[in-house]
């Protein structure tokens, strides 16, 4: 008589979850169509609460936990709960906060808060997610890997320009911490990469705030949510004989 041991599902822990037409929910979606269990994590409990269940409806799977990523006691409770539901194989940090004023107008306090949710956010939550990550081994597109953490960028971080002096500060931080992560982590079989979005996304953030900028970009002018999700779909299940480290997203009419 043999006995059969079923195996836990995977577990994606995304944070910066916001609305439903956003790149938090779109990653969520395309991780649960592969059997993940997702970890939703923002600042809006009901947003969340409405993501997850948009989730359920599909067959899929998602727990929501709502916090602030740059609190480390909040973050570290959060991750106590995304352990309980099974092994922790990706987690995405797609929070920010995108501050936008000319440097005399910047106060202390605004440029102070975008470092907080990119960079002091980053760190925490990566801080949290390879403590989870390390403590599996799977074989995952034919290697043995220990998971994945991405960070989600911007043109911002590799270059400041006017009004956006602290949301690229604190972008740069985080691309610098990502390679750092990327350095030491790699070597343990954490796949660790940083994903530039070179553009604008066409999401509700957008369609609400410039509509205009929407309607002159044309057909494919954006970057479309389902389209950058599986970059971070296919950057997870890459062999680790090619790991990406960065990879830079824009539309194909984009000047660069």
């Amino acid at each position: 008589m043999t006995s059969s041991v079923s195996t836990p599902s995977p577990v994606a822990w995304i944070a910066g979850v916001g609305a439903s037409a956003g790149l938090g929910a779109a990653l969520a979606r395309r991780f649960a169509a592969e059997g993940f269990i997702v970890a939703l994590t923002g600042r809006t409990q009901v947003q969340l609460d409405a993501v997850a269940a948009e989730i359920a409806a599909a067959g899929g799977r998602a727990h929501a936990f709502a916090g602030d990523v740059a609190s480390e006691a909040e973050i570290h409770g959060i991750a106590q709960k995304v352990r309980a539901l099974g092994p922790l194989h990706v987690a995405i940090f797609n929070a920010a906060s995108a501050v936008r004023a000319p440097t005399l107008e910047l106060s202390v306090e605004q440029f102070t808060q975008a470092w907080r949710t990119s960079a002091l956010g980053g760190f925490i939550f990566g801080h949290e997610a390879l403590q989870g990550l390390l403590a599996n081994s799977f074989e995952a597109a034919g290697a043995k890997g220990r998971g994945t953490l991405l960070f989600t960028g911007a043109t911002a971080a590799l270059r400041g320009k006017p009004p956006f002096a602290a949301f690229a500060a604190a972008k740069a931080a985080l691309r610098s911490l990502s390679q750092s992560l990327a350095r030491e982590f790699g070597p343990q079989g954490v796949h660790v990469a940083h994903v530039v979005i070179d553009g604008g996304i066409d999401g509700e953030r957008l369609r609400t705030g410039a509509p205009q900028r929407v309607a002159q970009a044309g057909d494919d002018g954006l970057l479309q949510l389902e389209a950058i999700a599986e970059s971070y779909w296919q950057l997870h299940v890459q062999h680790r004989s090619a790991w990406t480290q960065e990879l830079d997203l824009r539309p194909f009419k984009e000047p660069f």
